[in-house]
């Protein structure tokens, strides 16, 4: 059995494409780039009233840091370096619109607006919920 994991590992690290795939200069940063990706999403769906601020500069000092050591492993790893630019670039447009939010009037010109954000939202599903309940309160009284 060891004579053919042996064997396999060796085909499998003979060919240049398979030896990354199956390695940590792959795996590390594909995994990794959920982060990012979530960062994407957040900037162009979420309300800015739910930005954490300490924690987007915790992930803009994490992925700042780690783009120097992606360069700094032999062999340098360019899909880590990616993925690390990418999350830096979100997390400082996160920051962007935390310090416009709360601190240069980006929230009462959102209000000015009507709009409200997530607390908003949350008043106008406790007003539906309210109606939906009084429906319901009325169909069975009837009956």
């Amino acid at each position: 059995m060891a004579a053919a994991v042996k064997a396999l590992n060796a085909r499998i690290r003979a060919n240049p494409v398979s030896d990354y795939l199956c390695s940590t200069h792959f795996w590390g940063p594909a995994s990794n780039f959920g982060i990012p990706i979530a960062a994407v999403m957040d900037c162009t769906q979420k309300d800015p009233d739910i930005i954490s601020g300490p924690m987007t500069v915790a992930l803009s000092c994490y992925s700042g840091i780690f783009m120097r050591y992606a360069m700094a492993v032999t062999p340098k790893n360019y899909l880590l370096f990616g993925c690390h630019v990418v999350n830096f670039s979100a997390q400082m447009t996160q920051g962007y619109r935390f310090t416009n939010y709360w601190y240069f009037g980006g929230r009462e010109t959102l209000e000015r607006e009507g709009k409200k954000g997530v607390s908003g939202f949350v008043e106008g599903v406790e007003k539906k919920a309210e109606e939906v309940g009084k429906e319901v309160r009325e169909s069975v009284t009837r009956k």
